[in-house]
Order: C-alpha cells, then sequence, then structure tokens
C-alpha cells in the first residue's frame, strides 16, 4: 500500500505526540516569564541579574540537554524494532553522558565570576548575578535527571508526562519565587537571586515526579529500566555523545546568533532594542509550535526507521512540513497585518511600536524559512544524522546570517545602514539557506537509507543504519 494511504492516521499521531510536547514547550517559557515578571517587581537591578544570569546559564545547559535528546531517535528506533530488552542499558549510558554535559555546565558557571570581572559588571548586580547562579547549579543534577527520563518517554510516543510534569513545574514555580524573591516566615528574601533556588526547586520536583512515574507506570514494567545497574560501556556512550553533541552545537550555534544578533543591535539605541526585543519574544513565541512538531517528527522518524519503514518516515517528514508551514504560513499573515497592534501590547512609545511592527513583518517571512529548517533538523535526528547538520547550521547561522545581518544593520556597503531590520534580514538569509542545505541533506540520507534497506541490510539492524 502506497504510504499517503495512511496520511490521516499518521497526522493523528504526529497531533497526539506534538500537542503534549507544545504544551510542556510553553510551561517552560512561562516559568521564564514569571521569574522575570516576579524578579522585575524587587527593583531593575534584580531584573538584570536575572536575565545576565540566564544568559550564562541557558547556554551551559544546552550540552546537557543535547545529549540528553540524542536519547529520543535511539529509544525510538528500539521501539519500532521491537527491541526494549536494549533500552534499560542505553538510557542509563545517555544518563552516563548527560552527567558529563552536568559537569561541564557546572565548570561554566564557576568560570562565571571571571566572566562577570571581565565585562566590568557593577557590584551589586555581579553579586546577585552570582547568587542565583550559585543557587541554580544545586539543580544542575536534577535536570540530568528530568531530561534524561523525559527522552526516554518521548523516545516511546508518551509525550503526556511531560505535559503533565511542566504543568506541575511551572505551579511550584510560581509560589516558589514568591517566598524566596520575597521572603517568608523565617525565610529571608533574596530578591532576584530567589530564582535560582526557586528554579533549583522546581527542577528537583520534576525529576523525582518523572522518576517516580517511570517507575510505577505500567506501561515501562517490561523495560525495567532500573532493576539493573549497567556500568558505563564507552562504546555505548560515546555512541550518545556522538549523536548528541552535534545536537548541542547546532542548538548552540542558533541561540548564540539571537544573543549576538541583541548585542550588535544594542548602540543602536533604547528604540531599536525595545523593538527587537518585542518581536523575537513574539516570533519564539510562535516557534513553539514548529519545534513541538519537530521533536514529534524525529519520534515518528525514529519508530518507523527502526520497523523497517522507510517510506512512512518521509510521510511523516512530509506530513509535519505540511502541517508546519501552513501554521507559519497563518501566524506569518497575522504579524504582517496585526504587527503594530501586537507591539502595542508591549508598550505605549509609538517610535517602538511603528518599529516592531515593521519587524514583525519581516518575521512573517522568517517564521516560514524557521519552521521549514526545524522540521527538517527533526527528520535528520530521526535519521540519526546530526554531524552534518551542525555543520549547515554553523554555517548558514554565522558566517552568513550573522554576517550579512552585521553588514546590512550597521554599514552602509550593500544598502543604507537599516539598524535592526537589517538583523532580520540577517536572519531570514542565514534560515532560509539552513532550510534549503538541510533539505538537500536529507533528501542524500533517506535515499540513502532506501538503498541500504533495499539492500543486505539486516531487519533487525535499522538502528544501526548512518
Amino acid at each position: 500500500m502506497h504510504a499517503w494511504a495512511n496520511w490521516w492516521p499518521e497526522s493523528i499521531k504526529l497531533a497526539r505526540l506534538t500537542g503534549p510536547i507544545l504544551v510542556a514547550q510553553l510551561t517552560h517559557m512561562l516559568m521564564s516569564v514569571a521569574d522575570t515578571v516576579m524578579a522585575g517587581q524587587v527593583g531593575a537591578v534584580h531584573l538584570a541579574a536575572v536575565s545576565v544570569g540566564a544568559s550564562i546559564w541557558i547556554p551551559s545547559t544546552l550540552l546537557i540537554f543535547g545529549l540528553a535528546l540524542a536519547l529520543a531517535p535511539i529509544i525510538s528506533h528500539f521501539d519500532g524494532a521491537g527491541k526494549q530488552s536494549r533500552m534499560a542499558n542505553m538510557v542509563q549510558q545517555g544518563l552516563y553522558a548527560s552527567i558529563l554535559g552536568g559537569l561541564l555546565c557546572l565548570a561554566v558557571i564557576l568560570c562565571a565570576p571571571y566572566v562577570l570581572g571581565a565585562m566590568n559588571v557593577a557590584d551589586d548586580l555581579r553579586t546577585i548575578t552570582l547568587d542565583y547562579l550559585f543557587y541554580l547549579a544545586f539543580g544542575i543534577p536534577a535536570f540530568v535527571i528530568y531530561m534524561v527520563l523525559r527522552n526516554f518517554c518521548e523516545g516511546l510516543s508518551h509525550t503526556m508526562p511531560s505535559l503533565v510534569i511542566g504543568v506541575i513545574g511551572l505551579l511550584v514555580n510560581i509560589p516558589a519565587n514568591y517566598v524566596f524573591i520575597y521572603g517568608a516566615g523565617d525565610i529571608p528574601a533574596l530578591g532576584g537571586a530567589g530564582c535560582g533556588v526557586a528554579t533549583a526547586l522546581v527542577l528537583w520536583v520534576m525529576a523525582f515526579s518523572m522518576l517516580i512515574y517511570v517507575l510505577l507506570a505500567k506501561r515501562f514494567k517490561n523495560i525495567a529500566l532500573f532493576s539493573h545497574w549497567y556500568p558505563p560501556n564507552w562504546d555505548d556512550t560515546w555512541y550518545v555523545i556522538r549523536l548528541g553533541f552535534p545536537i548541542a552545537t547546532a542548538m548552540f550555534f542558533e541561540v548564540s546568533l539571537f544573543a549576538a544578533a541583541a548585542l550588535v543591535i544594542a548602540p543602536l539605541g533604547a528604540t531599536m532594542v525595545a523593538s527587537h526585543q518585542i518581536a523575537l519574544n513574539i516570533s519564539s513565541l510562535v516557534y513553539m509550535v514548529p519545534l513541538s512538531l519537530s521533536m514529534a517528527v524525529t519520534l515518528r522518524v525514529g519508530f518507523a526507521l527502526g520497523a523497517g519503514n522507510p517510506q512512512n518516515a518521509m510521510l511523516s517528514h512530509k506530513l509535519a512540513t505540511i502541517y508546519g508551514m501552513t501554521f507559519a504560513t497563518v501566524n506569518g499573515l497575522i504579524m504582517y497585518l496585526a504587527g503594530g497592534w501586537m507591539a502595542s501590547l508591549y508598550t505605549d512609545d509609538q517610535a517602538v511600536i511603528q518599529l516592531a511592527a515593521t519587524l514583525m513583518g519581516l518575521a512573517a517571512i522568517f517564521t516560514i524559512s524557521d519552521t521549514f529548517q526545524a522540521i527538517a533538523i527533526g527528520t535528520l535526528r530521526g535519521y540519526k544524522d546530526t554531524k552534518v547538520v551542525m555543520g549547515i547550521t554553523f554555517i548558514s547561522y554565522w558566517p552568513l546570517g550573522l554576517s550579512v545581518g552585521v553588514v546590512l544593520s550597521l554599514t552602509d556597503w550593500l544598502v543604507p545602514a537599516m539598524g535592526a531590520a537589517g538583523m532580520w534580514v540577517g536572519f531570514i538569509i542565514g534560515l532560509s539557506v539552513a532550510a534549503v542545505l538541510l533539505t538537500w541533506r536529507l533528501v542524500i540520507v533517506s535515499r540513502r537509507y532506501q538503498r541500504q534497506h533495499q539492500g543486505a541490510i539486516r531487519p533487525d539492524a535499522a538502528e544501526e543504519v548512518l
């Protein structure tokens, strides 16, 4: 039967995976919003400390995130191939790999005093930021545990725990912020640093919740995740690192592109910076949908390949692309037509609103390119193809996207300096190039897999391809 005959059942499966992942992602974003709003009530210095601390914390956790994310396609391949007996060992090896990532994350935090010193940060801001990071460091082990177990569950196409535990985390985060930021009873008010305590507490609550679920859920009884403790096996641990490190690096290239763009725009004045931040905030919220689709398609592609069905793997990709691009097109039109109104929800400054509306028009194009490349990346992860993706994202985001953005923003070399709009044109170029190159890579990988599958590939070796 032709693969397209399964389009409706496959669409339902994609939707059932995407929905909980989307809600989980939104809860994490809302936690960040709660930190920002509640710390801002104490004062500008405390708000700045949380912002600076997060700019160190978030990039440092990407290695943990990437290494743990490598487990999702590994587990989904095993699930499709009916190899549940191999899952427990691989999850534990993924835990060892992620612990290494956690140690590097801790090393970054320990270097924070030197980084802030080199930046000549004011003493009061420096003190609060370091306190914030100090408290956050206690949450690193919990973040490792949570991310590994979350990707184990999602690798089995079971995304509902991510939703439920994400909501639990949000419900704990707000009162914990209140207690530790403003003080309560014998607990002193820590200001912005209290956000670090609250976040560490939330991470432990989420980690223990996920651990309890995994240990008690009947669906995982046959897997016996921790009934036997496997010692570190370098081959298996390295396999996770080999897949996960490029994922983390590609994510770093994207995150650092936007961070660098903020630094480029900063000297252009408050209006430029505020407009850029508003447009970026709205487009980041919209991006949660293609990001969730990307994570869902990784699971469906991994399962299909593990089951020896490469046609269904590409069907999942095509459907995810169609639904993602439909969403991006509709939202692009909304941002283009109602960008000014959206910006007015953030500020009453007409100059900021007008410039933000212009950037939102560019964001409409940016969203389409971003959606296309995000889903291509998710599909390639399902094929366990991550090294080339890392190279493509680097070339697209930095030598192309950032360089073009800097030239258009600050110089009259090609056109009169465009300010913040030039940076967004750079985003569009970088992400569009990435979308084209990633699609080209996916065509190569899928055709190669198809040839191998039709040739001498063993039915039980689906997870070893590529």
